[in-house]
């Protein structure tokens, strides 16, 4: 991956956590407690899931980072 990819990669993922976080922050008790059509789970349970999946992966990063900065390389 290139630096001007992996900059336009950054950037989507930085603009798609803030229109998360903005429509997040409109949702009122009753949207979060609805289940959508075709959904098995309430919005708040989707919601916390995501946060989760983000949060493993952001823990995978730092362990990443650990690993290059004790051996100078990412492993394999």
């Amino acid at each position: 991956m290139s630096e001007a990819e992996w900059k336009t990669d950054l950037r989507l993922l930085l603009d798609l956590h803030a229109k998360l976080k903005r429509v997040i922050s409109e949702l009122t008790s009753k949207d979060l407690a609805m289940i959508a059509p075709g959904s098995k789970v309430r919005n708040v349970d989707l919601l916390t899931g995501i946060a989760a999946h983000d949060l493993y992966h952001a823990g995978q990063i730092q362990l990443l980072k650990r690993l290059h900065s004790s051996s100078g390389k990412l492993p394999v």
